[in-house]
């Protein structure tokens, strides 16, 4: 029989707020984290906001020496974990630090490495590319600087599943704790790509909004939405073999029930248009948590606020849910803080996790008006009712669909 997961700690580095605390106070003020670029001179880009983390200083969460040693989403990681780790009151001297685990994703590592480094191999010449700059640049260094950070010894996993990374990242520490592989997991997505080449390249691809206006761009399921808003930041969680977790007397969120995958097998960078996709990755992660659709009432989707995603998402939430997802209330965190790509999973975990333990569901900030098909309910309001159980979705460039379902901690 599988064990059981349940989360201990939570840390998030947001545009919104840095700590859970920041985070969620945030959410619920409905609070956007979008502004002008400050990262570079943006001027002659034609999309010219993000969601960018405000007032980060590193040296707040790790020595200076370490620091220099680190790109941003780095950083953000080792912050947010650190912030997970003292959550869950976790002592590594009482622990087997090599049944402590790291699942840690980015789905880009660091541009901003290549950026700098390519520009001095052209201006200096090879023999002038820095030392660092492979570890600094690779998106694995993300596990790697925060098992090294904290001392963690057990399996330590980088999944790349571009904005399914988080999700993926999380579902993968899921796993590893069931089937024994480890008793706790820090896990989670981190990600700081506003960098040139980065707005760039989204640019081209036509998937960032182009709009000027913070209050008008990051629009999921509106019918005024023209693309997402590059965010940036970290989530982390501590997952725990429900034994373990009780016999020290953790402080317990909720219960990581089910996690689901697919593939669509059908383009780069459009989801499947019937949505077959990611409705099997949510049925997935509802059989594997051993919920019916119809106990269901809340989605986190992925809601990115491009055409395709909102429409193709719209139309694998109803073949997952056949007549009762007109009973869902789904939201978008990304109305918020924006899409952090491989944190985007994390973060949004921690939102329904709060969202369970608060018994609060929030607005899609922004939403005014859907077009015709996307006639589900996308909360223009917030409300306040139980949240039993949660279902958040990612889905990645690559076709990569991701679906992960907690709760409230189910009877002993």
């Amino acid at each position: 029989m599988s064990r059981r997961v349940v989360v201990t700690g939570m840390g998030a580095v947001t545009p919104i707020g840095i700590g859970v605390k920041a985070y969620w106070e945030g959410i619920t003020q409905e609070k956007i984290g979008f502004a002008p670029i400050t990262r570079f001179d943006a001027a002659e880009y034609k999309c010219r906001l993000a969601a960018e983390v405000k007032d980060f200083l590193p040296e707040n969460y790790m020595d200076k020496k370490s620091a220099r040693r680190m790109e941003l989403f780095c950083q953000f990681a080792v912050a947010a974990a650190g912030e997970a780790l003292q959550d869950a009151g976790l002592d590594m001297e009482k622990e087997d630090a090599y049944r402590v685990g790291c699942s840690i994703g980015s789905g880009i590592g660091s541009l901003q490495a290549i950026e700098r480094e390519y520009a001095r191999l052209l201006e200096k010449g090879p023999s002038r590319v820095a030392p660092l700059f492979v570890p600094l640049m690779i998106s694995n260094m993300a596990a790697g600087n925060v098992s090294i950070a904290f001392g963690l010894k057990g399996k330590s996993l980088n999944v790349v599943t571009a904005c399914a990374t988080g999700t993926n990242s999380i579902g993968e520490a899921f796993r590893a704790i069931q089937y024994g592989d480890a008793d706790v997991m820090v896990a989670g997505g981190t990600e700081g790509a506003v960098s040139p080449i980065g707005i760039a390249g989204f640019t081209s691809l036509t998937a960032l909004s182009d709009s000027t206006d913070p209050a008008r761009c990051s629009l999921p399921f509106d019918k005024d939405r023209s693309g997402f808003v590059m965010g940036e930041g970290a989530g982390v969680v501590v997952l725990e073999e429900l034994e373990h977790a009780t016999k020290r007397g953790a402080h317990i969120y909720g219960e990581v029930l089910g996690y689901g995958c697919s593939s669509d097998a059908y383009h780069i960078t459009s989801p499947a248009e019937d949505g077959s996709g990611a409705a099997k990755a949510m049925e997935n992660a509802l059989r594997d948590g051993k919920v019916k659709p119809e106990e269901m009432t809340y989605i986190n989707a992925h809601g990115t606020g491009t055409h395709h995603n909102d429409l193709f998402e719209t139309r694998a939430i109803k073949l997952a849910f056949g007549e009762h997802a007109g009973d869902l209330k789904i939201n978008s965190t990304k109305s918020m803080v924006g899409h952090l790509l491989g944190a985007a999973g994390a973060v949004e975990f921690i939102a329904c996790v709060k969202e369970i333990e608060e018994g609060f569901i929030h607005r899609t900030v922004g939403l005014k008006e859907s077009e015709e098909e996307l006639d589900l309910n996308y909360c223009r309001e917030s409300y306040r009712e139980e949240v039993p159980y949660a279902l958040s979705n990612s889905l990645g460039f690559g076709g990569h669909n991701a679906s992960i379902l907690v709760g409230k901690l189910r009877n002993l």
